[in-house]
């Protein structure tokens, strides 16, 4: 596969460097890090979609650019460098949209898409759940048909921008006798609709972008019923692909590690050579990270999903991420323990808040023990058991 970018390619990555040059919105932040979760930005998310930035592999009807997803990796990738906050779009444009795509009605996708183009549009994912994390067929929430509308009731649990949200993009359960992996449907769930409780989730750095979310017999129309009634658990194993594989699982941390690679050298840490080679070791994997990262996007690219290198690339990447936050630490050495903000802290304190967010990597997303195993059963024939 074939990575070098083309002469209209090289375009695209100069306009955003130089965009994002003069925008003011990646600067003046207490940290530029996890943008696509932790910079929620709704105008700088518009100033991109007035660019044409997002919904780039997208039909031309809807306000898309119709190019490849090479392009668009070099669009996230340019963004995520830069720390820019593009949380406001970023769920509608990396999954809500592709699932639309693939299963929405024409209703669903002329009303939505183009407001998630504009960036008119946010949207929570509503997935996981107190007795249901990675295994998504154990959730309980159910919509019960009544009429032209389903009736929601359930609980949801680390729900990002669920306090921001328009739209939850639910996975609920329609059929409670069907067998676990059947039974289930994907349904777009208005916010502000009657019956509907968020308890925001502070994290051990003090965000609180996940949320809690209750369903107290919401009723939601039925046109909101995205793809089959009963097979959402199939629709939802394409879904998650665009989800794992995005470059945000690889870099979400360069703004630190380059902020915290010239301290090293500024303060002579390089001298020492087994941190050198640990540098060296990092820098390597960030290469090869980003090597899997692109040859997803040119499966996509090719119409084809890539279920199994998608998994690869994102249990090679997470974990490199935590890798990352684990040697900014040590370069920045006991001072890392200080808190965001603290004047006395290398780097702003950014060392610490890397550190304690570093678990959520290999968990958000799919955890990679579940990941693990659709590696070695899609990728590597393995039975199930």
């Amino acid at each position: 596969m074939d990575f070098r970018p083309s002469p209209e390619q090289e375009r695209l990555r100069s306009e955003l460097r130089e965009f994002l040059a003069s925008d003011p919105a990646p600067q003046g932040r207490a940290f530029s890090e996890d943008g696509w979760i932790a910079g929620f930005d709704r105008d700088f998310s518009r100033r991109l979609g007035e660019r044409g930035w997002i919904g780039l592999t997208w039909p031309a009807r809807y306000g898309g650019g119709e190019r490849s997803y090479l392009d668009r990796l070099i669009v996230t990738e340019e963004l995520l460098r830069a720390g820019a906050p593009v949380a406001a779009h970023w769920f509608g444009d990396r999954q809500i949209g592709p699932a639309l795509l693939a299963h929405g009605t024409d209703e669903q996708r002329e009303e939505l898409l183009p407001r998630i183009v504009r960036a008119d549009v946010c949207f929570c994912v509503g997935m996981s759940e107190p007795g249901a994390g990675s295994d998504l067929a154990g959730l309980s929430t159910r919509a019960v048909a009544d009429g032209d509308d389903f009736v929601v009731s359930g609980q949801k649990i680390w729900t990002s921008f669920a306090s921001d949200a328009e739209f939850c993009y639910l996975v609920a359960r329609t059929d409670p006798e069907a067998a676990p992996h059947r039974g289930i449907s994907e349904i777009l769930v208005p916010m502000d609709a009657p019956g509907i409780t968020v308890s925001p989730i502070p994290d051990m750095v003090g965000e609180s972008h996940f949320g809690e979310v209750f369903f107290d017999e919401v009723r939601v129309p039925r046109r909101w019923l995205i793809g089959t009634l009963d097979r959402g658990f199939y629709q939802i194993m394409q879904q998650l692909d665009y989800e794992r594989s995005g470059i945000e699982r690889l870099i979400s941390n360069w703004p630190l590690w380059r902020d915290a690679v010239a301290l090293a050298r500024e303060t002579g840490a390089t001298a020492d050579p087994v941190l050198r080679q640990e540098i060296a070791g990092i820098e390597t994997a960030l290469h090869a990270g980003r090597g899997m990262i692109y040859r997803v996007a040119g499966i996509l690219s090719e119409g084809r999903m890539p279920s199994h290198e998608a998994a690869v690339a994102k249990v090679f990447c997470t974990s490199l991420e935590q890798r990352i936050a684990g040697l900014i630490a040590r370069i920045v050495g006991p001072a890392s323990q200080l808190a965001l903000g603290s004047e006395r802290a290398p780097l702003g304190g950014r060392a610490a808040r890397a550190l304690l967010y570093a678990p959520a990597y290999t968990i958000q997303g799919g955890t990679n023990e579940i990941l693990r195993n659709i590696i070695s059963q899609r990728g590597l024939g393995l039975p199930a058991s």
